[in-house]
């Protein structure tokens, strides 16, 4: 009998319970085939953020599942970066939680050296996430009080099949950098050379000796065209907005090591205008060459837009030789050409888009409010809440659906309503990722524990003859 009863208690506050007695799921093994009970929370994306959550969750002896459409971790750097890729700032600025960089890399690790880092992170910690499973949609189930998370096995791009997964909390680790942005342009049809975008772009020796067009003033673009010259290619930039150029050191420190320790001391705009000085005297006026400099100071800029200032690794003496040519917005392109808005045409025989990255998460996150959600508080779980976050009136969605993006700016853009987490979309590189990653941890320990707390409660109360 007494056996009986706890079953019955455990079964009334299960979720994966019916009301008539008939088991809806187990838990944790695989339903009909395709519904999986995750214990945890399911974590989606594969590279350095969702890395750095995982981690510090598995630290804390808290399950998770890692879905990863790509085939490897860090795809992004893995598959779709160019080859003399460096980390822009200094290492110690760049480093996941709980496993700093080796002490021989170097102050700017390559490419190579930082997906070896990852993968060592990802082995050091046991994260083994389930490759080649992209997430097509995820939505919450009010009935239940979980994720529904549906996922498509992706075979040679192509996605086939598909699983259902169930968990009280879903982290959204795709980031900033999910999809290419491919803008168009009058007559792209017309122009009969290669238009890439640097997702696809590895190396200039392809474009020895011809005339390449570098659509964007960014970091990228500004690396590519280096990369192009070094190569015996002929670069020309586009720069269609103003822009910062920065050197990457200052005073034989690092300008981003240096603009947050001025910044222990002196407000934002004081800052700016000493970054400016020493970059007038450093690097020139970067007017006179077609680079315009916006009237917002670099950090100013960067807290207020996200735009990152661009960090100089050799491209502005090149632009100031010739080398690189500077050319204003596109008019439209031709068959063998382009056409800039200030009425000057050159030919050109490739296209090279560095015109960036965006978010994904509107394509497949499904944020709808439920009239049985009125009465929950805002949290992670309907066991824990924090007043300083909205509540369910006050916020109407998580992500915007415009740029797919928390509509929270940082440092509040990491927790949503009912599980949902975001990490990756600070717009401050993997820093503001590892501060996430501690902060999702903490707080889905917390839920996790008062949790279990509850359930320990409810599941078995003790019998009267126990009491007695």
């Amino acid at each position: 009998m007494k056996r009986w009863r706890e079953a019955e208690c455990k079964r009334v506050h299960d979720p994966f319970y019916a009301g008539d007695g008939r088991k809806v799921a187990v838990n944790p093994v695989e339903i009909d085939g395709k519904c999986i009970r995750v214990l945890g929370p399911i974590i989606v994306g594969g590279g350095p953020s969702g890395l750095a959550v995982a981690a510090c969750l598995k630290k804390k002896g808290i399950p998770c599942v890692v879905l990863e459409r790509a085939n490897c971790v860090a795809s992004l750097w893995q598959l779709k970066a160019y080859d003399r890729l460096r980390l822009h700032l200094p290492k110690k600025f760049c480093q996941l939680p709980l496993m700093p960089f080796p002490s021989w890399f170097p102050t700017y690790p390559t490419k190579q050296q930082f997906v070896a880092y990852l993968e060592a992170y990802a082995r050091e910690f046991g994260i083994r996430p389930r490759f080649d499973e992209a997430v097509v949609a995820a939505e919450y189930d009010a009935v239940v009080g979980f994720w529904r998370v549906k996922t498509a096995v992706v075979n040679q791009g192509r996605e086939e099949g598909g699983r259902e997964y169930m968990c009280r909390w879903l982290v959204v680790a795709t980031g900033e950098n999910a999809e290419a942005v491919v803008p168009g342009f009058d007559g792209a049809g017309d122009f009969k050379r290669p238009i890439l975008h640097t997702s696809l772009y590895k190396s200039g020796d392809a474009f020895r000796g011809k005339r390449v067009l570098v659509v964007g003033c960014g970091n990228s673009g500004m690396e590519v065209c280096l990369d192009l010259c070094h190569h015996g290619a002929h670069p020309t930039i586009v720069v269609r907005d103003s822009v910062h150029i920065l050197p990457r050191e200052m005073l034989c420190r690092s300008t981003f090591g240096l603009s947050m320790w001025l910044l222990r001391w002196l407000p934002v705009r004081a800052v700016d205008r000493l970054l400016l000085l020493a970059a007038r005297l450093l690097l020139g006026d970067t007017a006179k060459l077609g680079l315009p400099r916006p009237q917002l100071g670099p950090l100013e800029l960067k807290l207020r837009s996200g735009k990152t200032p661009v960090l100089d690794v050799g491209t502005l003496e090149k632009i100031k030789s010739g080398a690189i040519k500077v050319r204003p917005a596109i008019k439209k392109l031709m068959e063998h050409g382009a056409e800039f808005t200030d009425g000057r045409s050159e030919g050109f025989d490739a296209v090279v888009l560095a015109t960036g990255y965006k978010s994904n998460v509107p394509y497949w996150l499904k944020v709808r409010h439920h009239p049985s959600d009125a009465h929950r508080e805002t949290g992670a779980c309907c066991h824990c809440s924090d007043s300083t976050l909205p509540s369910v009136g006050q916020e109407q969605e998580f992500f915007s659906e415009k740029d797919g993006l928390p509509r929270r700016a940082f440092p509040h853009g990491w927790k949503g309503e009912r599980g949902l987490y975001a990490i990756g979309f600070t717009k401050r590189g993997l820093m503001g990722a590892s501060l996430d990653a501690t902060r999702i941890a903490e707080d889905i320990e917390r839920c996790w524990k008062a949790e279990v707390k509850t359930t320990m409660a409810f599941a078995c109360p003790p019998t009267r003859q126990a009491q007695e």
